[in-house]
C-alpha cells in the first residue's frame, strides 16, 4: 500500500479511535479507580499523543473564560464564608425554624435556592450541611429528611443562572468555541424558574413519602470545628456594659455558648440572658474556634487567662492549638498552675477535650493528656514552651476568625458582577477577576485563603475536558455521531429530538461527571441542531438542564456526593426519590425550553 494510502487509511478510522477513547474514559469514570480528574488529564494526554489535538490548542483550551470565570467564583464564595455573610445566613435561618418549624424548613431550602443561582452552589451545600442538621436536631426529626432536599435545592438555583453551577459556565464556554452568541447570566433563568417551581412542588409532595426517616444517622455531622471553653471578660470602654447578655449580638451568635457568668455576686447558671453586664464580668462559655478567634479581636474585651506581662508587640503575636503532653508538670494541673504567662507570655484562650466538658471554668479546669489549648502569644515564647515538653504537637488554630466588618464589601462585589453582567457592561469572566481583585486587596479574604477555596480538582477535570472535546472535533467523531443520529431524528418532531438531548445529556451525568458530559454533548447537541436546520440554543439549553439536574444518584452531582457521605444515605435513597425527580423536572423543561427558546 502506497503511503498515501496508508495515511488516509488512519485518517478513516480516527473517529472510531477518538470514540474508542471516549468510551474508555466513561468507563473509567464508572470504575471510579482513580479520582475523576486523573481520568480525564489520562485521556487528554492519550489525545495530545495520539495528534488529534495540537500544541495551539491545547494552550487555547487554558483560555477559555469558563474555567477562569468558575475559579474566580469560588474565591467569591470564600470571601463570602469567611466575612460570615453564608454563617449569618444560617443563624436567621435556624432561630426562625426552632420557633415555625414549617416555615423555617422553606425558609432554609429557599435561601438554598437563592444562594445557590448567585454563588457556585457547591460551597452553599458545603456551608449548609452543619446549619441542615442542626435545624433537623432541632425540629425533632431526622437530618436524612433534609439533606436531600438541601442538595436538590442548590442543583435547582444553580439552573437559574448562568453563574449558579459549574456546567452552565462550561457549556456556555464550549458552545461560544462553536461559534454561538454567550448566554447572558439571566438568559436561562425563565426556565430554571420553572425548573426550580416544578422541583420544589415535587419534593414537597414525594418528600414525606420517599425520603429516609433515620434518625441516626448524620447526628454527628455537625460543624468541624472543635468547641472551646473559655472567658471573656469585658472591659469599661465596651460599648455593651449596661445591656443584656440577651441584647448583645456579638454573645448570641451561633457557635457561641454562655454556660455560666462570674460576677461580682457570685456565679450563676441560670437566667443567664438576662444579667446585666457589667465590667469585670467573667463570662464563662464553649465557643467554636472561629468564632473564638473573632472576639478576640473585638475591642473592650478580654479572651482566655493571662498571667504575666501582656507582650509589646501585638503584630508579632499568633495563635495556634497545642496538645497537654504526658509530662508530670502538665498532668492534672490548671491552666494557672503551667504559668505560661510569666514563663513564656502566652495567652490561653480556650482548653478542648474530645467527647467530654470541661468545666466548671477555665480557669479551675483540670488538664488531662491529650486536651487540646488554644493559645497566643510570640513564635520565641512557642518555641521555649515546645522545649520545656509540656505542650505539644502545635498546630495552627483550627478554625479563623470572621472578618464581619468586610462583609458589605463582599457582598457588594458579589452583587456588582450580578448586574455588570446583566447590563451588559463586560464579559462575566473579566468582570469576576476584577471582583476578586477588589475583596484580595480590601482584606475581605486573605490570598492564601482565597486560592484554597478553589477546587483544583474541578478545574484540572474541566481543562481536561475541554481538550478532550477538542480531539473529538478534530477527529471527526462528534460528525460521525450526529451523522448516524440526524437520519432517526430528523423524522422526529423536534420537541422529541430536544428531548432525546435531554435525557441523553442526564442519563450520562448519573452515571459520570457532569462536567465531562457537557463538553461532549454539547458539540454533539449543537450538531444537530445545524443538521436540521434549526437554532441551536434550545438544544445547548437542554445540554445545561440535563447535566445539572440529576436527582437520581449520589455520584451525577458534586452536591449530592457531599450530602451522601454527610447524612450516610445509601445509594437507593437516591433512586428511591431521584429517579421520579429526574422524571418530573425533566418534562417541565423540555415542554418549557421552546417557549423562552424557539426553534
Amino acid at each position: 500500500m502506497k503511503e498515501g494510502g496508508l495515511i488516509d487509511l488512519i485518517a478513516d478510522y480516527e473517529p472510531y479511535l477518538a470514540l474508542a477513547v471516549v468510551v474508555l474514559l466513561f468507563a473509567a469514570f464508572l470504575s471510579e479507580r482513580f479520582e475523576p480528574d486523573v481520568t480525564a488529564a489520562g485521556a487528554a494526554a492519550l489525545f495530545v499523543v495520539l495528534g488529534f489535538v495540537p500544541t495551539n490548542e491545547v494552550l487555547a483550551a487554558f483560555s477559555n473564560p469558563a474555567p477562569i470565570t468558575i475559579a474566580a467564583m469560588f474565591v467569591i464564595s470564600g470571601a463570602l464564608v469567611r466575612t460570615g455573610l453564608l454563617d449569618a445566613l444560617a443563624n436567621k435561618v435556624v432561630a426562625a425554624g426552632s420557633k415555625r418549624p414549617v416555615a423555617g424548613i422553606a425558609a432554609f431550602l429557599i435561601a438554598t435556592l437563592v444562594a445557590s443561582g448567585l454563588i457556585n452552589n457547591t460551597p452553599v451545600v458545603i456551608v449548609l450541611i452543619p446549619v441542615a442538621i442542626r435545624l433537623a436536631q432541632s425540629l425533632g426529626f431526622a437530618a436524612t429528611r433534609l439533606l436531600i432536599p438541601l442538595s436538590y435545592m442548590s442543583v435547582l438555583g444553580g439552573t437559574c443562572t448562568l453563574i449558579g453551577t459549574s456546567t452552565n459556565l462550561l457549556v456556555d464556554g464550549v458552545s461560544q468555541a462553536s461559534g454561538l452568541e454567550p448566554f447572558s447570566i439571566f438568559e436561562i433563568t425563565p426556565v430554571g424558574l420553572v425548573a426550580a417551581a416544578t422541583g420544589g412542588v415535587a419534593l414537597l409532595l414525594l418528600g414525606p413519602v420517599l425520603l429516609p426517616d433515620r434518625k441516626d444517622i448524620a447526628e454527628q455531622g455537625g460543624d468541624d470545628e472543635a468547641t472551646f471553653l473559655t472567658e471573656v471578660r469585658p472591659r469599661e470602654d465596651y460599648p455593651n456594659i449596661g445591656r443584656t447578655i440577651d441584647e448583645i449580638a456579638t454573645l448570641s451568635r451561633r457557635g457561641i455558648e454562655i454556660v455560666g457568668i462570674r460576677a461580682r455576686s457570685g456565679v450563676k447558671r441560670q437566667g443567664l440572658g438576662e444579667h446585666i453586664l457589667e465590667p469585670g464580668d467573667r463570662i464563662i462559655a464553649k465557643v467554636a474556634t472561629s468564632e473564638l478567634l473573632t472576639l478576640r479581636k473585638i475591642e473592650g474585651i478580654e479572651v482566655g487567662l493571662r498571667q504575666g506581662p501582656a507582650a509589646e508587640n501585638t503584630s508579632e503575636l499568633i495563635v495556634a492549638e497545642a496538645i497537654v503532653t504526658l509530662s508530670r508538670r502538665s498532668r492534672g494541673v490548671r491552666i494557672a498552675q503551667l504559668a505560661m504567662g510569666h514563663r513564656y507570655g502566652m495567652r490561653a484562650l480556650g482548653a478542648h477535650r474530645h467527647g467530654e466538658v470541661l468545666g466548671p471554668d477555665l480557669s479551675t479546669a483540670l488538664l488531662r493528656p491529650a486536651d487540646t489549648l488554644l493559645l497566643e502569644g510570640t513564635p520565641e515564647g512557642f518555641a521555649r514552651m515546645t522545649e520545656a515538653g509540656d505542650l505539644a504537637a502545635i498546630t495552627d488554630a483550627g478554625g479563623r476568625a470572621f472578618r464581619r466588618g468586610k462583609a458589605p464589601l463582599a457582598l457588594f462585589a458579589l452583587f456588582a458582577v450580578v448586574a455588570l453582567a446583566a447590563a451588559g457592561f463586560a464579559e462575566i469572566s473579566v468582570l469576576a477577576l476584577v471582583a476578586v481583585a477588589a475583596i484580595l486587596v480590601l482584606r475581605c479574604i486573605d490570598s492564601g485563603e482565597a486560592w484554597a477555596s478553589i477546587d483544583a480538582s474541578v478545574l484540572v477535570l474541566i481543562f481536561s475536558m475541554l481538550i478532550v472535546g477538542s480531539g473529538m472535533q478534530n477527529a471527526g467523531a462528534v460528525n460521525l455521531i450526529v451523522e448516524t443520529l440526524v437520519p432517526t431524528l430528523v423524522e422526529l418532531p423536534l420537541i422529541v429530538t430536544l428531548a432525546v438531548i435531554y435525557i441523553l445529556s442526564s442519563a450520562l451525568t448519573e452515571a459520570v461527571t457532569n462536567n465531562a458530559v457537557a463538553v461532549v454533548v454539547t458539540p454533539l447537541a449543537i450538531g444537530v441542531a445545524e443538521q436540521l436546520g434549526v437554532d441551536a440554543k434550545p438544544f445547548v439549553v437542554a445540554v445545561m438542564f440535563g447535566a445539572s439536574a440529576s436527582f437520581a444518584t449520589p455520584v451525577g452531582y458534586q452536591t449530592n456526593t457531599l450530602v451522601y457521605g454527610a447524612g450516610n444515605y445509601r445509594f437507593s435513597d437516591f433512586l428511591r426519590i431521584g429517579v421520579p425527580m429526574n422524571l418530573i423536572v425533566g418534562a417541565a423543561v423540555v415542554g418549557v425550553i421552546p417557549v423562552f427558546f424557539p426553534f
